[in-house]
C-alpha cells in the first residue's frame, strides 16, 4: 500500500501471513524494480532498469541492496522465506492456545482499558431478543471503525444465549479457495480463555475431512473471528463455547460460474454442517464476522471512494438488494447477484453468508444498522450488523 509516513514515501510492503515481521518502505525510485521480480527475470534486469531510473550505470551496489533487503526479509521465494513459513507453521500447530494478535493494535491489550472501551462500544443496554433469534451478523472491520453495527448485531443477544455454542463463521482473508479451515485451540483475549466445541470439530472433520484445514495457520493471523470472540466474552464472560470456523472464498463459482456446492469439498462440507445444525438445533448459536463491499484504491479500483459519496452510494443501493436477499433466506438469489460482474463489490463476508443460509435455511435476517467507513483517505468498507430468526 501506500506509505503512510509523509516524510517517507512510497510503497509499504509487510506480510499479512506474519511469516515476516518486517515492514519495508521502497522509495518511490525503486517501486517499478519490484516488477522484475517475477521469477523469470534476473538481476541483470534489475541494474538494467535502475540505471533508466536514476541516470548512474553503475547500480550493482544499489541493486544488491535491494535484493539482498527484500530476501532477508522474507519477502522473496526462497530458502529463507521457506524456512520462515515452515517455523511459523509449525508454531502454531505446537502451540495449545491461540493467541490475541489483534490485542495492542485494534484494541487494548491491557484488560482495564479494554473493558472501558467494549462498554463504550455497547453502551446503555438494549432492547435484547430472549428467544427465537438464531443468529446475528457483525463487522470483521476495527471495532473502532464499527462499533456502531458490533453494537446493533449484539445488542440483540441476552444472557439467555450464555450457554449455547457458538458457531462463528469467518471470512478467511488469506485461506485456500472452497476450503475451510477449523481448529481445536482455544482463543486468548486480555479477557481470557474461550475453549472450543472439540465434539463438534471432531464430527464435522469425520465426514467432511477433504474439505477442512485441520489447524489452519490462517487462524493465527485472521481477525475475523478474534473480533466475535471479543464481543462474546464481553457479553458473557471468557467461559464460552466456541466452533471457530474460517470460510475461504467460493472463487471457482464466483470466476468459472456454477454454485459454491458444484465443488464436491464445498457441496460435503456444507451438507455435513446443515446436518450438525439440525441435530444440534437450538444448543447452537450462529455468529457472522463479516463485511461487504471493499471500493477505492486500497483494494485495486482506479479511483478515490469516499463513504456515502458519489459512487458510494450506488454500491449502498446494490449492497441492499445482496442484503434483502440474505434477510429473506434466498442463498440462490444472493449468490446471483455476488456472481455479476464476478463480484466487482469484493464482498468479503459472501462465503459465511451463503454458507450460513445452506446449513441453516430456515432463517430469516432483519438489518439493524448499515455504514461505510473511510479505511483511509481513498478506500471505503461498507458493513452492517443483521439479527436472524427462524422462520
Amino acid at each position: 500500500m501506500p506509505s503512510p509516513v509523509p516524510d517517507r514515501p512510497g510503497l509499504l510492503i509487510r506480510d499479512p501471513f506474519r511469516y515476516s515481521d518486517t515492514t519495508l518502505i521502497i522509495p518511490p525510485v525503486l517501486v517499478p524494480c519490484l516488477q522484475c521480480f517475477d521469477g523469470a527475470q534476473t538481476e541483470l534486469d534489475v541494474k538494467a532498469m535502475l540505471v533508466r531510473a536514476t541516470g548512474d550505470l553503475d547500480t550493482s551496489e544499489l541493486a544488491a541492496h535491494l535484493i539482498g533487503t527484500l530476501s532477508r526479509s522474507g519477502f522473496l521465494e526462497n530458502e529463507i522465506f521457506e524456512g520462515m513459513k515452515d517455523e511459523r507453521q509449525r508454531a502454531f500447530r505446537a502451540a495449545p492456545k491461540r493467541d490475541a494478535v489483534q490485542a495492542g493494535s485494534a484494541y487494548p491489550a491491557e484488560i482495564e482499558p479494554l473493558r472501558v472501551t467494549l462498554g463504550r462500544y455497547m453502551g446503555e443496554a438494549q432492547a435484547a431478543q430472549t428467544d427465537g433469534l438464531v443468529g446475528i451478523a457483525a463487522p470483521h472491520v476495527s471495532p473502532e471503525g464499527g462499533w456502531q453495527s458490533y453494537r446493533a448485531a449484539y445488542g440483540m443477544m441476552s444472557p439467555a444465549y450464555r450457554e449455547r455454542t457458538f458457531v462463528i463463521l469467518g471470512t478467511s482473508h488469506y485461506g485456500e479457495a472452497e476450503r475451510f479451515g477449523l481448529t481445536r485451540k482455544p482463543f486468548l483475549t486480555p479477557l481470557g480463555e474461550s475453549s472450543v466445541d472439540v465434539g463438534l470439530v471432531d464430527w464435522l472433520e469425520q465426514h467432511a475431512a477433504p474439505a477442512i484445514q485441520m489447524e489452519d495457520y490462517c487462524h493465527a493471523v485472521e481477525h475475523s473471528i478474534e473480533f466475535q470472540v471479543l464481543f462474546l466474552q464481553h457479553l458473557y464472560g471468557p467461559q464460552i463455547r466456541i466452533l471457530p470456523i474460517l470460510c475461504g472464498p467460493y472463487a471457482h463459482s464466483i470466476y468459472l460460474g456454477g454454485r459454491p456446492e458444484q465443488d464436491e469439498n464445498v457441496r460435503s462440507f456444507l451438507e455435513a454442517l446443515g446436518e450438525m445444525a439440525g441435530r444440534e438445533g437450538e444448543r447452537l448459536f450462529w455468529v457472522l464476522g463479516i463485511d461487504m463491499a471493499h471500493i477505492g484504491r486500497r483494494y485495486g479500483d482506479a479511483f478515490t471512494a469516499r463513504a456515502d459519496q458519489g459512487v458510494m452510494q450506488e454500491v449502498a443501493a446494490r449492497d441492499r438488494g445482496r442484503i434483502e436477499r440474505v434477510a429473506a433466506g434466498d442463498a440462490e438469489g444472493f449468490w446471483n447477484l455476488v456472481q455479476e460482474k464476478r463480484d466487482d463489490l469484493k464482498w468479503c463476508g459472501s462465503s459465511p453468508l451463503y454458507t450460513f443460509l445452506r446449513a441453516v435455511p430456515q432463517a430469516r435476517g432483519n438489518l439493524l444498522r448499515y455504514e461505510h467507513w473511510n479505511i483511509d483517505s481513498q478506500s471505503v468498507v461498507s458493513f452492517g450488523g443483521m439479527a436472524f430468526n427462524a422462520a
